[in-house]
């Protein structure tokens, strides 16, 4: 009894390898442009945090380029003038 061939079945069983190799084939890169697109994403968040910083630095350069800004931020921080005399009052009752 000789065997046959059923080229139908061959033909259905290749149509089928050939299918899933290109579904190997696309995976890699499909992970790869999402992970792409999440990384895009995070970096839009941090540029736009870092141009808030910006404009914030900026607000405050402007600030402190006015005339008295840096005297006014001296005393903030305690200095005095040549000029003057610090005094520490100590035991002040509390409000």
């Amino acid at each position: 009894m000789a065997v046959r061939v059923r080229w139908d079945r061959v033909g259905r069983f290749s149509l089928l390898l050939v299918g899933v190799l290109l579904v190997c084939l696309y995976v890699n890169p499909l992970r790869t442009t999402i992970a792409t697109m999440r990384e895009a994403k995070t970096k839009r968040a941090e540029v736009a945090e870092l141009q808030r910083e910006h404009a914030t630095l900026l607000r405050r350069q402007s600030a402190l380029n006015r005339a008295g800004s840096i005297e006014i931020e001296a005393r903030r921080l305690g200095m005095v003038r040549r000029d003057e005399r610090a005094y520490v009052v100590k035991n002040l009752p509390a409000r």
